[in-house]
C-alpha cells in the first residue's frame, strides 16, 4: 500500500507476518469510520497490527496502554483534537506520529511539525 505524505511516498510494508515474528503495531485515530475502515484494512493486508480509535481521548488511552510503533492521527476530532492528543502524547512517548490533514490546513501542518509530528498525509488520498 502506498500513501502520499508531505515528505513523499510512504510505503507500507510489514517486517514479518509469520506467527511469532515481529508485526509492527499502528494506532489509527480518526472520527471518520470510512477512513478507519479503509486505512486499517490496507495496513492489515500488508501485515501490520492496527488498533483504531474514534476520538482523541480514547486514542490517548490506547496509545498510552498499547504503545504502538506508529500513530496516525486526524487533526479535527471530538473529545480531543489531534494537536492536543499529540501534545499530551509527547509528555509520555516519542512514538512516530503522522497527521492526516485536509489540504486547507497548511497552518495546522506547520504547527503540528513544530509540536513534534513526524509527517503529514493530505486527505483525500488513494
Amino acid at each position: 500500500a502506498t500513501l502520499q505524505s508531505a515528505g513523499g511516498l510512504l510505503t507500507c510494508r510489514a517486517l514479518a507476518t509469520d506467527k511469532g515474528k515481529f508485526m509492527p503495531k499502528i494506532a489509527l485515530v480518526d472520527d471518520d469510520r470510512n477512513i478507519l475502515t479503509s486505512v486499517s484494512m490496507t495496513l492489515e493486508a500488508e501485515g501490520y497490527q492496527v488498533a483504531t480509535y474514534t476520538d482523541g481521548a480514547s486514542g490517548l488511552d490506547g496509545l498510552t496502554s498499547e504503545r504502538p510503533d506508529l500513530a496516525i492521527l486526524d487533526i479535527k476530532m471530538p473529545r480531543m483534537d489531534g494537536m492536543e492528543l499529540l501534545r499530551r502524547l509527547r509528555q509520555k512517548s516519542d512514538v512516530p506520529v503522522i497527521f492526516l490533514t485536509s489540504k486547507d490546513e497548511e497552518i495546522d501542518e506547520l504547527f503540528g511539525l513544530k509540536m513534534g509530528a513526524d509527517d503529514f498525509i493530505t486527505k483525500p488520498f488513494s
